[in-house]
């Protein structure tokens, strides 16, 4: 006895102390407590099973990021590598390629990019950011990584310019200088150009930020300068001053040279173009407002908005191209965002869904000074990435590779599924081509760099969206890629919502009722359902014939009227007699709503949606098979849906609210249980749920049920404690979620809504997960006072007042259901917000023959287990400790034509051993909550192991995976930290801090899948994946893509004697001599402070020693290496060339004049 207590006094020492996470005392508190003496009853199942998983199995690691980078600003393209760069407001870039070839890094300033540019064909881009520094990325790595940094302590950033083949970058400032950087070093130069130097000396005013550098085509050592207030310098470098200056009254936005470097077309705030020409720069010789209306007086066109960016390509062919976004009247308000495009008399407009961050010509030659012959069009928007084909005339956009529409619609829940059957994958996308879009170019995607190849794993994987809208994705996943196979649209079982009837229908949301909340998929069964905001749940099979019927629906009332309320607060209204008997019967079977014409009238039994009651065609994919909804009961609309499960083998789906549990038999399209969640305990309630009001226990009872209660639950008042953690003010545990009202009130409702008590707001809008919640019904801080305040003062206590305890797992399973079963038998573990498990036993008809006709009983077993916080999934181990997967059905085509009968019957797969009939038979039942995990030893129900995971946060996910062919419990907690335990003893084996949860949408869509792979929506637009395999994290390397491969850079064209004598010449050499330190001097170390890059050799010397940094040292040494050994391969097949040729030509004049005499010659 006193051994038992003595390990009782270190369990609680254990479970109090931090546990050494790095959380600062929010991490994993705890340890695995095994209770003395009840091992044995399970067979000691510590001797038996030999756990294979050890931390040296985990390493977390982010592994790749899709989708549309969130924000945009920058946009850069190398023409000869072809890959494009995207900069983002975050700080974050995207290096994309050909598909497959997808980076992202992220500078850790988190400052937003303003300017990117590549070195062309160098494998290196220069990033400049908000923070006025600029970056070089190394791309000759798969992870590119910085090289350089210059910091600008005393000037703002506001454009940069690399000129083609130069090593000297020209940097222009907010106060109007021009810095100028070498790249190879990236040390300032001392050579500046001062804008009190570059503009005229009378000049009185400031000419503002530089906007534009660029160096003249026909003569690099002459800067083309364009300044905010309209003025355009034209400087010598050699002579350092200026040949020319324009001015023009209206503010530049952007510069574009004609190829020939003898004019040049400049963008204005009035949505005006000026075409200049060097030889006569006092006024533009060409001005044009394209979309300006002409007046009839002659006078000047009227001005339209600003012109933001003008590109002036040139054809050898046909007329040039003048490329524009921005510049339309302003008198057409309702106009979409658009880019211009004109080509000789010809102007096209193309209306975009979202405003144009930046675009780019893509041409065939890297070279400023050739004819620019422009292909293409790369417009980066908002929230898209188009490319538009200018070699036809009707300029249409290239289909885009980049699962960059994740967010079409925005993202509200994710399933991932790796390992899953690999004949899915070319079905779902054989029923998803068939709705592919026509119109687009034939031509191939143009951003076509780098290198990609399958790698090592080639497991398929497949992740699934919900959205806003109600449609559902499915993704290929597989190697680290993503691709859209099928889109279904949940919301074609629903009928239309017409403008103007939204008071008078039945909604629960105001906007985006058909929102996707919780999926559920059996890969193996190819059943899937969701349930949707509005409280339904939809069941879907698979058949790849198109099929014309009746969508099935059925109606399930989940609340329960409460007779003789006796409330204790007097200013509170009576009670109405019940309005409900004076009202006709509602319900229908067949979907069909009668909406009550009256608003003021009470809704009762009419479901928040109408389903289609005609006959409606279905593709082949996902076809509807039945739609369940919950109803209005006695004016109360029904609560958002918390949890989900289905089964195939059973044919059974369960869900869950606040209010309770339905359990719906999808074959024969009948509900088999709908009952509260305290009806479900019977008499094995833990709670002795006393009334200490003056009410009846039985209408107390009946209470708990209803949903007129105070939004002040049970949990949220447990979540008022100093240990639960509070993000924006509201609790984010899952338990949290009041279940209040969503009905919208009216005057009529007012009398009713004071007899319901306070605070009762209606449904906000139906949110994206994308944006921080999807309808969770927070109350406003004003009605939570008041309503905090009016529990206060009453004399029911909030544990009274609403003991709403919700459903937050389900899961079917054979099982033992009873202490004393010999032989495992279907069963549901219902999980609920207070920490209960219940298990429900399930009465299925012996034969398949007899499954259509037969009914399915449902009936509580008395079984009730508890744990700490709400219970958040469930898994089964057998009596080995390999993890048992739900019996299942087989898929069959339920509308194929050539199946006969005997095909037709039912193949279902049973894991379990149902049939053993030995007593000494077991299995381990893993239970995980909030708070903490345990394993029971069924079906004696012994708790063989707990680990309190956590005391001062929650979990936000938990699942069980395999990895390595072994198994074990992963969890994702509030505070950030990613944990892994051992099944079936719990020992902790990773726990690292890696994510801290800042808003709703990491929690709502974070998930985990076997093979050690998990996901979540790291911005609005972008899914990020990672890993927590030490082996994936090894074999990763191997699986990126090369950004940068070896290429040619094409040759200048020969420009003939006469231009190269009279055109000006390249001076690439002169550079050097201008701006290095022997000229130049040096530039004040005030100005700009050099930070070498962890990237670059000198980040590793300074580096901390050990072997990763000899690794790391020698890896890149390794990589130089190579690159000098494939230089020198180059230069000596040259010399052999050229080596070859004269031995060739001295072996021709030998031949020529070997018989000739001396006098011959």
């Amino acid at each position: 006895m006193k051994k038992f207590n003595f390990r009782k006094v270190l369990d609680g020492l254990t479970a109090s102390s931090p546990g050494g996470s790095s959380g600062g005392g929010s991490g994993a508190g705890g340890g695995s407590v095994h209770p003395g003496g009840t091992a044995g009853a399970a067979g000691t199942p510590r001797d038996e099973i030999q756990e294979t998983l050890t931390s040296d199995f985990f390493q977390i690691c982010k592994t790749v990021r899709h989708g549309f980078p969130y924000l945009p600003t920058a946009l850069a393209f190398d023409p000869v590598q072809k890959i494009l760069a995207i900069g983002t407001r975050t700080g974050a870039i995207r290096i994309l390629g050909r598909p497959g070839v997808d980076c992202y890094c992220q500078h850790e300033s988190g400052a937003a990019v303003l300017q990117l540019q590549f070195l062309i064909n160098e494998g290196a881009l220069v990033s400049a950011s908000a923070d006025d520094a600029l970056h070089l990325w190394n791309l000759r790595q798969k992870r590119p990584a910085i090289l350089h940094s210059l910091k600008f302590n005393r000037e703002r950033i506001t454009y940069c310019h690399l000129p083609f083949q130069s090593k000297w970058l020209y940097v222009g400032t907010e106060r109007g200088n021009t810095h100028i950087v070498n790249i190879e070093s990236f040390i300032l130069s001392g050579y500046v150009i001062m804008w009190n130097k570059a503009i005229e000396l009378s000049t009185k005013t400031h000419p503002g930020p530089v906007v534009h550098l660029s160096d003249s085509p026909r003569d690099e050592g002459k800067l083309l300068i364009g300044y905010e207030n309209g003025t355009v310098v034209f400087w010598d470098l050699r002579s350092k001053r200026a040949d020319l200056r324009a001015y023009y009254d209206e503010a530049i936005h952007s510069v574009a040279w004609h190829h020939e470097g003898k004019q040049f077309m400049c963008s204005h705030s009035d949505g005006s173009l000026t075409l200049w020409n060097l030889k006569s720069p006092n006024r533009p010789f060409q001005t044009t407002i394209p979309h300006g209306k002409i007046q009839r007086d002659g006078k000047k066109p009227e001005s339209c908005k600003p012109i933001l960016k003008v590109e002036y390509k040139t054809c050898k062919n046909s007329e040039p191209f003048v490329i524009f976004s921005g510049g339309l009247s302003y008198d057409k308000a309702c106009r979409r965002p658009s880019l211009t495009i004109m080509h000789g008399k010809a102007i096209t407009v193309l209306e975009m869904d979202h405003p144009i961050v930046d675009f780019l010509t893509l041409c065939e030659t890297p070279y400023p000074n050739e004819f620019q012959e422009p292909y293409a069009v790369v417009v980066l928007l908002e929230k898209d990435l188009i490319v538009v084909d200018l070699t036809q005339s009707n300029f249409p956009i290239f289909e885009n590779p980049y699962p960059i529409d994740i967010h079409e619609s925005p993202v509200t829940c994710t399933e991932y599924f790796a390992d899953c059957p690999p004949d899915l994958i070319p079905v779902l996308y054989s029923v998803g081509a068939k709705h592919k879009k026509q119109g687009y170019s034939n031509k191939e995607w143009p951003i076509s760099g780098g290198a990609w190849n399958l790698g090592a794993q080639t497991y398929p994987e497949i992740i699934i969206t919900g959205h806003a809208d109600g449609s559902v994705k499915f993704w290929d996943a597989s190697a680290i890629t993503l691709q859209m196979l099928y889109k279904l649209k949940t919301s074609k079982v629903f009928e239309k919502q017409k403008l103007g009837e939204g008071k008078a229908t039945a909604e629960i949301v105001e906007e985006d009722p058909f929102a996707v909340q919780m999926m559920y998929w059996c890969p193996e069964s190819r059943i899937f359902c969701v349930a949707g905001v509005s409280a339904y749940v939809v069941v879907y099979r698979f058949s790849k014939h198109e099929v014309n019927t009746e969508i099935a629906s059925l109606e399930v009332r989940l609340q329960y009227e409460v007779e003789d309320i006796i409330t204790p607060e007097p200013e509170i209204i009576p009670p109405f007699p019940d309005a409900s008997s004076q009202l006709p019967s509602l319900k229908s079977l067949s979907g069909s709503t009668n909406t009550v014409a009256c608003e003021g009238t009470m809704k009762d039994s009419i479901p928040c949606l109408s389903v289609k009651t005609r006959p409606v065609r279905m593709p082949p994919g996902y076809q509807a098979d039945l739609v369940i909804q919950l109803v209005w009961v006695d004016g109360e609309p029904p609560q958002q849906i918390t949890s989900l499960a289905v089964n195939s083998a059973y044919g059974l789906v369960a869900f869950g609210n606040c209010n309770g549990l339905a359990v719906v038999d999808f074959m024969q399209k009948t509900v088999l249980l709908s009952m509260g969640t305290l009806d479900l305990y019977g008499s094995s309630d833990p709670y002795q749920r006393q009334p200490r009001s003056p009410r009846k226990s039985k209408q107390f009872a009946a209470g708990m049920t209803e949903l007129s209660d105070s939004p002040v639950s049970l949990e949220l008042e447990r979540c008022k404690s100093p240990t639960s953690d509070h993000v924006n003010g509201h609790c984010t545990s899952p338990t949290s979620q009041s279940c209040s009202s969503g009905k919208r009130l009216s005057s009529a409702d007012v009398s009713r809504a004071n007899r319901r008590g306070p605070g009762r707001p209606p449904f906000r809008k139906a949110q994206s997960a994308a944006c921080m919640e999807i309808s969770l019904p927070v109350t406003t801080e004003e009605n939570r006072e008041n309503s905090f305040s009016r529990s206060r003062s009453s004399s029911v206590s909030s544990i009274d007042r609403d003991s709403k305890e919700a459903i937050t797992a389900l899961y079917f399973m054979e099982s033992f259901a009873r202490k004393n079963d010999s032989a495992v038998s279907p069963c549901l573990w219902v999980g609920t917000g207070l920490g209960m498990v219940l298990i429900l036993s399930l009465n299925l008809p012996a034969s398949d023959d007899l499954r259509q006709s037969e009914p399915v009983m449902v009936s509580p077993s008395g079984t009730v287990l508890t744990l700490k916080g709400a219970v958040l999934t469930f898994a089964c181990l057998d009596c080995m400790g390999t993890l048992t997967h739900p019996p299942y059905e087989v898929w069959r085509d339920p509308h194929s034509a050539d199946d006969g009968e005997k095909t037709r019957k039912r193949k279902l797969v049973m894991h379990s051993p149902s049939s053993s009939q030995d007593m000494g038979d077991h299995q381990f039942a893993v239970i995980c909550s909030e708070k903490q995990a345990k394993v029971f030893s069924l079906p004696s129900q012994t708790c063989l192991y707990v680990h309190n995971i956590t005391e001062t946060s929650f979990l936000l996910r938990a699942d069980v995976v395999t990895l390595c062919n072994s198994v074990c419990l992963a969890c994702f907690c509030a505070n950030g930290h990613i944990m892994t335990l051992s099944l079936p003893s719990l020992r902790p084996l990773l726990d690292v801090n890696y994510l801290p949860v800042t808003d709703m949408r990491i929690a709502r869509t974070f998930c985990f899948t076997n093979e050690g792979q998990a996901l979540y929506l790291s911005s609005p637009t972008e899914i990020q994946r990672l890993t927590y395999s030490q082996e994936m994290c090894d074999s990763l390397q191997d699986m990126l893509g090369d950004l940068f491969t070896p290429v040619e850079t094409p040759e200048a064209q020969n420009r003939g004697f006469l231009k190269g004598l009279f055109g000006g010449s390249g001076q690439a050499f002169d550079r050097e001599e201008l701006f290095g330190e022997a000229t130049a001097g040096k530039a004040s170390r005030s100005l700009a402070q050099h930070i070498p890059g962890a990237g670059g050799i000198e980040g590793v010397r300074g580096a901390a020693g050990g072997v990763i940094g000899d690794l790391t040292r020698a890896r890149i040494a390794l990589d130089e290496r190579g690159q000098k050994l494939g230089e020198l391969d180059e230069r000596t097949a040259s010399m052999m060339a050229s080596a070859e040729a004269f031995s060739k030509h001295a072996h021709e004049v030998m031949l020529k004049y070997k018989d000739k005499k001396w006098y011959q010659f």
